[in-house]
């Protein structure tokens, strides 16, 4: 797995997998960082040119399936679209008892020769997964399949 030295991103000990805890001043902060530790731990972002950018529009009954939602929809278009991302900016709104999420994902195609991989990450997973409101803002932790 890459080592990251980013304040706000703290990779957790796990046997197999990879578990990661970001640290946001806003929800939507740490749903950026929270993308970030997901490709921190296949690549080292820094590599990565945002040069391309996708847009992400997604809506889920709570918080905790938004963010599933949102880091699987990132591993798919990382998959499908044979790009990978390093800039994000994320919104997030509440209407109606649902969340929503508009997202720009900034990246660039895949060049096996710029990006080294270390990590294949296969699925997000609900497992030991949590949102919550911390002294520094907002706390989210997740478990990648790996």
């Amino acid at each position: 797995m890459t080592c990251m030295t980013r304040p706000h991103i703290e990779y957790l000990d796990h046997p197999a997998d990879v578990k990661f805890r970001v640290y946001g001043e806003t929800v939507e902060e740490a749903f950026e960082y929270a993308a970030l530790a997901m490709f921190g731990a296949m690549i080292d972002p820094d590599t990565v040119e945002p040069g391309r950018t996708l847009e992400i529009d997604l809506s889920a009954d709570d918080c905790e399936d938004l963010l599933y939602d949102f880091l699987s929809e990132l591993l798919y278009l990382f998959e499908v679209e044979e790009i990978v991302f390093s800039r994000f900016d994320v919104r997030i709104n509440r209407c109606d008892d649902r969340y929503h999420i508009t997202a720009r994902a900034s990246g660039e195609s895949i060049d096996m020769e710029k990006h080294r991989f270390d990590v294949a990450v296969k699925a997000v997973t609900f497992h030991d997964m949590k949102i919550e409101q911390v002294d520094e803002g907002c706390m989210i932790q997740v478990l990648l399949d790996t």
